[in-house]
């Protein structure tokens, strides 16, 4: 049986594109992935080798999701983060065509996530696995989940070499709002406007530019 996993990257940053991956083995040949875990709980070295290896010995499909999308998903009445991510997951789902395929859950209600999801997809029948934290309990998961690491890195490693230094994208990072500060009005296309981070770090640049 061939079971598909997938998972994402990149979901909180205000900066930067979501990467979705999926990774599909032969059920019960989950060790020839190697000693896979969760992407966060890996050295940056680590991730590398194991993506370098999954990449070339199972099928595999990766999705960019760029910020103008998120912020559409986000803002619009049908979509939000949740539903976007349903739909390049059903991508994957639909390009691959898995009999099983394994979800990490973004959504607080994995039942009525995986109802939306089975909709989206031409196998109706497919089994479904939609659970919190699949990646610390699947080692196909886990394998996606570096893969959608090991590119969330890279997208970021080109930004940084063409806009300057972000910091690491994420809302918190006091160097990546510096950055949104002095660079909102230039760079448009890498940040994600619906964030709230974002509107209220231009907001207040707008009223002290102003004042």
């Amino acid at each position: 049986m061939k079971v598909l996993g997938i998972d994402e990257a990149g979901r909180g940053p205000v900066l930067g594109p979501m990467i979705i991956a999926g990774v599909m083995i032969e059920e019960g040949k989950e060790a020839d992935l190697g000693e896979v875990k969760d992407s966060k709980l890996l050295s940056h070295k680590k991730r590398l080798e194991f993506s370098e290896h999954i990449l070339k010995n199972f099928e595999n499909h990766i999705i960019v999701v760029k910020p103008e999308i998120i912020d559409a998903a986000v803002l619009s009445n049908e979509l939000n983060l949740n539903w976007l991510e349903a739909h390049k997951q059903a991508e994957i789902i639909n390009k691959l065509k898995p009999e099983k395929a394994i979800i990490d859950c973004p959504s607080t209600n994995p039942e009525k996530y995986e109802k939306y999801l089975r909709n989206l997809l031409d196998n109706k029948k497919i089994i479904l696995i939609v659970e919190h934290k699949a990646d610390f309990k699947y080692p196909v998961v886990a394998a996606a989940s570096i893969l959608a690491k090991v590119e969330r890195e890279n997208q970021m490693d080109k930004i940084k070499e063409k806009y300057g230094d972000t910091g690491s994208g994420y809302p918190a990072d006091p160097k990546t709002k510096d950055f949104i500060k002095k660079n909102y009005e230039k760079y448009p296309e890498i940040f994600r406007k619906s964030w709230s981070t974002y509107k209220k770090l231009t907001e207040s640049n707008s009223q002290e530019t102003l004042f």
